[in-house]
């Protein structure tokens, strides 16, 4: 099976070896003429994977109508807010009946679109030929071949399970799910709240703290989802509690990283700077809290990451606000 990769970051490339790995052929694509010369001539990507040796069957290029030609799945692992423009003009060039396969994950800021919906635009795709990956998925563990799992998630059986097997290796495990929305929308949120956790940790906050803001973050995650019509068993599963836990507790997550430098002092400029690479729950939490509101649903650790990154709320305020709300029963959690 050939494959076209979107993207040329440390998920994106992860991936192509994941599938290289379970006996594709993978072309990546990317604008970055360097990073391509380096996979092809070195079968490294040292910027975003450094230490990697690439499978031999992983090259690239950096003209799209090339990567996509003849290619059964599409892969896109682009930066959320800026997937679509940069997917649009490569339209015309898939492969009729090819699967669009999203490693993206949040919601789109302007239109409140998960990613699945704005691939549908963008590419000019029915919903049934999008498929969505979605998981406990730290790049550089899984390109160090540290055994995970995934869920592939869309509403086509038949294509859901090509993209399966597809993806399956010694080290690589997928199940799947047909809750779309809910598995989405896990992959969306979970970057927020681990900005959260970022910011409780860099402020020195313990172990109590960080458990709580999980905890309390996952109700939000599963109010919104139920919401929006998911089911309630996606969210104690790998794409919501298993995504969630190893986003806010590993050093390897960025979204964890850059609230961390938040918590420590520094402003979202310098925080993203220092951090490197893609944060989605930066600019994630914006469209996610708006979303939330149009649909009337409560979130307010959501809404306390996006007053810090850009109301210029402290950290400490945001603390004595969540900590200050209304007693509840914690069994009323998921009331909408």
């Amino acid at each position: 099976m050939k494959s076209a990769v979107l993207g040329m970051g440390a998920w994106g490339t992860t991936f192509a070896q994941v599938l290289a790995d379970a006996g594709g052929d993978v072309v990546m694509w990317g604008r970055d003429a360097g990073t391509a010369a380096e996979i092809n001539g070195n079968h490294a990507n040292s910027k975003r994977l450094p230490g990697v040796t690439l499978h031999a069957n992983i090259k690239a290029t950096t003209n799209a109508q090339d990567a996509l030609r003849d290619a059964e799945l599409v892969i896109a692992a682009i930066p959320s807010q800026s997937a679509r423009a940069i997917l649009e003009p490569l339209a015309d060039f898939i492969p009729q009946g090819a699967i669009a396969v999203s490693l993206m994950k949040g919601v789109e800021l302007g239109t409140d679109q998960r990613m699945s919906e704005m691939l549908c635009e963008a590419l000019n795709l029915p919903l049934e030929q999008v498929v969505v990956v979605s998981g406990p998925n730290l790049a550089a563990e899984i390109a160090a071949k540290q055994p995970t799992a995934t869920v592939v998630s869309g509403i086509d059986t038949a294509n859901v399970t090509k993209v399966a097997a597809a993806c399956s290796n010694a080290y690589f495990r997928p199940y799947t799910n047909h809750d779309l929305v809910g598995v989405e929308l896990c992959g969306a949120v979970k970057n927020v709240i681990a900005v959260a956790v970022g910011m409780a940790q860099g402020k020195g906050f313990g172990h109590n703290t960080t458990a709580t803001i999980i905890t309390r973050g996952l109700a939000e995650i599963t109010r919104l989802g139920l919401k929006l019509g998911a089911e309630l068993e996606t969210f104690p599963g790998l794409a919501g509690m298993g995504d969630l836990m190893a986003t806010c507790a590993s050093p390897l997550s960025r979204n964890h990283t850059l609230g961390k430098h938040i918590g420590q002092g520094l402003s979202l400029e310098e925080a993203i700077a220092v951090t490197g690479g893609t944060a989605e729950g930066a600019k994630s939490c914006r469209s996610v809290a708006q979303l939330a509101q149009h649909v009337g649903v409560d979130m307010p650790i959501t809404n306390a990451v996006v007053s810090v990154l850009h109301e210029g709320m402290p950290v400490d305020e945001m603390t004595r606000a969540l900590l200050s709300r209304p007693q509840k029963a914690e069994g009323s959690q998921y009331d909408l």
